[in-house]
């Protein structure tokens, strides 16, 4: 039995081997459905859940919520694994830089989803926060994950926000914008 991955907040990029969630409408879609909740899947069914600058779209009031349903869907010691705009590194790039123009939309992006409703971010994390947030709402073992790490193999290629640059693709030199964190459920 192979495990089950699943990819939410996909929006257009398809990810080999990951069952597809998302409320756009793009044919690799296997769910079209809100990520909040996760209905087509049952209780501890799922090995990993992948989300890729999602979560910064539902406020601080809500995600533990949104964080409940995910680790309800998850095996124990199943992963999910998160990438979000890093404020810290963020914060760096304005600093160094004096241009409030590059990390703006990475703040407070906005996203028309098709055939759906227009989304905006609604938090930020840090490391700091974020690992409170995530052991907070039942959550272990809290760490960064590394996209070289991770996108290899028959993965080798893909690319999503999770390696986010500043400037834009110099993943060489430039600055990761991208908090990238996985942890357990416990």
């Amino acid at each position: 039995m192979s495990a089950l991955k699943v990819h939410l907040g996909c929006g257009k990029r398809r990810l080999a081997g990951y069952a597809h969630v998302d409320l756009a409408d793009y044919p690799h879609i296997d769910h079209r459905h809100d990520i909040r909740t996760l209905p087509m899947f049952a209780d501890g069914a799922v090995d990993l859940l992948y989300a890729s600058h999602t979560l910064e779209y539902f406020d601080r009031v809500e995600v533990c919520e949104v964080l409940a349903e995910w680790r309800r869907v998850l095996r124990p010691g199943g992963t999910l694994r998160l990438a979000v705009p890093d404020f810290e590194a963020l914060a760096r790039v304005y600093l160094d830089s004096g241009n409030l123009g590059l990390v703006i939309g990475p703040l407070y992006g906005r996203w028309e989803v098709p055939g759906g409703p227009v989304l905006h971010h609604r938090t930020v994390y840090d490391f700091a926060a974020l690992k409170g947030v995530l052991e907070d709402c039942g959550f272990a073992g809290v760490r960064r994950w590394d996209w070289r790490e991770v996108f290899i193999g028959e993965l080798a290629g893909y690319d999503d926000y999770s390696q986010a640059y500043i400037p834009h693709m110099d993943k060489d030199h430039g600055r990761l914008i991208s908090l990238n964190v996985e942890a357990d459920k416990a």
